[in-house]
């Protein structure tokens, strides 16, 4: 199905950025530079004004009706996305019956599970929302690490500014990469991003009860950049070394290697956004002694290289 037309179907309390998202890519005439022109409609299935909860209201041009012959039917975040009206689970269903294409943003994803879209497939939503999503929806196949995810005709974004890349690509599927590369450069975006939401999640560190802990815990932290064992750990916390690496398990929910691990990474992202410090210095501060080594375990825990991260998200020192 040729995307020509494009439905957002808003919910109260309307979540004005992602609905300002499908504004920018699909709302604004852009013929002149060589993008087609979207049949764009918003619709609603309450008339009257929409609150957003900040002080502004949305009114919708159009009720649902609007949406049942979408080429596109996209699905903006909203607190009240998880108990959507039966009327729009059922705009949604027959919208991928009929092989058009259902986009949710952020939290707009609890609607398309509500419909039973997203059994059986794959889909994100934005990280802090994740578990919940996959608690409600059990036949989901929940990614949190993803920016994006396309399964069939259904698309689900991650939080906020993932809407764009995720409206981006389905541009770039239906009109090229010619078309979404100019509506990007029009809102002056990449045309495409690296990496996943694992890159923009702070790890904290683990807490724990356990008194024979918390100051092994709080030495880690503080020598990062030393190189230490299981065996060393073990006899500061006077145990045997099978006694800690089960009581560390236990009381952090992970190994201490998986831990120390973590810790050197967010120190890492922290260096490399905060600091004038090489890579070879960022390595060698954070405790992975080479910037090889940096490069494996970070592009792991984030799906970003140290450089590509830095370019991203680099303040000036």
């Amino acid at each position: 199905m040729a995307l020509r037309s494009v439905a957002v179907l808003l919910q109260e309390p309307v979540s004005l950025f992602e609905y300002a998202v499908l504004a920018e890519v699909f709302g604004t005439d852009r013929t002149a530079a060589g993008v087609p022109a979207f049949d764009y409609r918003v619709c609603a299935e309450a008339t009257g004004p929409l609150e957003s909860r900040n002080g502004t209201t949305v009114t919708a041009a159009f009720g649902l009706a609007a949406a049942e012959d979408a080429d596109l039917i996209a699905v903006p975040a909203s607190a009240s996305a998880q108990e959507p009206s039966p009327a729009v689970i059922e705009v949604l269903q027959r919208a991928v019956e009929r092989g058009a294409w259902v986009l949710s943003l952020c939290s707009g994803a609890f609607t398309l599970g509500a419909a039973g879209l997203l059994d059986g497939r794959d889909c994100t939503t934005h990280w802090r929302h994740a578990d919940e999503l996959a608690e409600l929806h059990p036949k989901a196949r929940v990614d949190p690490d993803v920016l994006y995810v396309r399964d069939g005709t259904v698309v689900t974004s991650a939080g906020t500014a993932a809407g764009i890349d995720a409206a981006l690509h389905l541009v770039r599927l239906e009109h090229g990469s010619a078309v979404a590369t100019t509506i990007a450069q029009r809102m002056v975006v990449p045309p495409h991003r690296d990496g996943g939401q694992r890159q923009f999640i702070d790890r904290p560190v683990p807490t724990t009860q356990a008194e024979s802990l918390g100051p092994v815990l709080e030495w880690m932290l503080a020598n990062l950049d030393d190189p230490f064992t299981v065996d060393d750990l073990a006899r500061r916390a006077a145990m045997s070394p099978r006694t800690f690496a089960r009581r560390f398990v236990a009381e952090t929910g992970t190994t201490p290697h998986q831990w120390v691990t973590d810790q050197r990474v967010l120190r890492a992202r922290h260096l490399l956004e905060e600091t004038d410090l090489s890579v070879d210095a960022v390595a060698r501060d954070a405790g992975f002694g080479s910037a090889a080594l940096l490069r494996h375990h970070f592009t792991r825990c984030t799906g970003i290289t140290p450089t590509a991260f830095r370019t991203q998200r680099r303040q000036p020192a």
